[in-house]
């Protein structure tokens, strides 16, 4: 069976995307979720504070006294920040898959902020964001994160198909970092099949998740042609987000700068 979460963190390291790691320190940084009022500058302050040291219960409570306290998946964003801020290349791939997810579940609470909607409870955050509480919640978080990880693929075909050339570096590059066969076989696939937008969009069950699937597929694409333009428009139609949403995630992952 396919750890998706693990596979997102081996799919990361694998350089599948050119762009999305700007995206992410982006999103992560000052000018995103981590400035003033973003729901990452207490975890990122206490991350910077703390680098030396590499724990982040710190971390932990203030994320939970800032959303309402529940089990949040901390310990992925600490593992992802200190990937892509502080340079390391330590941090296991189910880490590097967890911060993923947690960012993009961040990502999908801010995207909707000052947007007349509720605030969120911490029990109804993205999973992701947070920890699963139950065996049911879990298989959630996987389906959740195999959707995503195919939105991230799918979105890379906006130009057209994946040539062989790149399939071949990739699929190599999780070789490499020890992906096991059943792994790189989804993959491989994925790689290979036409476009399944309308596919993609149909799995999406809430505006939060909509948002996160658009938001991977930012950090797998430039968005600097007409086809991966376009791409990107039918996508934010498809899942139901609104031009506020849509501008709110390209502010916070750079694209607007």
């Amino acid at each position: 069976m396919i750890d998706f979460t693990d596979l997102l963190g081996q799919v990361m390291q694998s350089g599948m995307s050119r762009t999305g790691q700007d995206r992410i320190k982006h999103a992560m940084g000052d000018k995103g979720l981590g400035g003033a009022g973003g729901i990452l500058s207490e975890l990122m302050g206490g991350l910077r504070s703390d680098a030396s040291g590499g724990g982040f219960g710190g971390i932990g409570r203030a994320a939970g006294q800032m959303l309402g306290g529940g089990r949040l998946a901390t310990g992925g964003l600490g593992a992802l920040a200190g990937a892509l801020l502080g340079g390391g290349r330590g941090a296991g791939r189910g880490a590097l898959g967890g911060g993923l997810l947690a960012l993009l579940g961040s990502l999908a609470v801010s995207a909707f902020k000052n947007m007349s909607r509720p605030a969120a409870a911490a029990e109804s955050l993205p999973l992701g964001l947070r920890e699963p509480e139950n065996e049911n919640e879990q298989q959630e978080l996987q389906k959740n994160a195999s959707l995503i990880l195919r939105a991230m693929i799918n979105a890379a075909k906006a130009d057209g198909q994946i040539d062989q050339m790149e399939i071949d570096r990739i699929t190599g590059k999780l070789a490499e970092i020890g992906t096991n066969d059943e792994a790189r076989s989804f993959v491989f696939q994925e790689m290979g099949k036409p476009s399944e937008l309308d596919a993609i969009t149909r799995n999406v069950h809430s505006p939060e998740l909509g948002a996160q699937v658009y938001g991977a597929s930012l950090l797998a694409i430039q968005v600097d042609t007409p086809a991966e333009k376009q791409y990107m428009q039918d996508l934010a139609s498809g899942l139901g987000l609104d031009s506020n949403a849509v501008n709110n995630i390209h502010q916070l992952m750079g694209l607007n700068d």
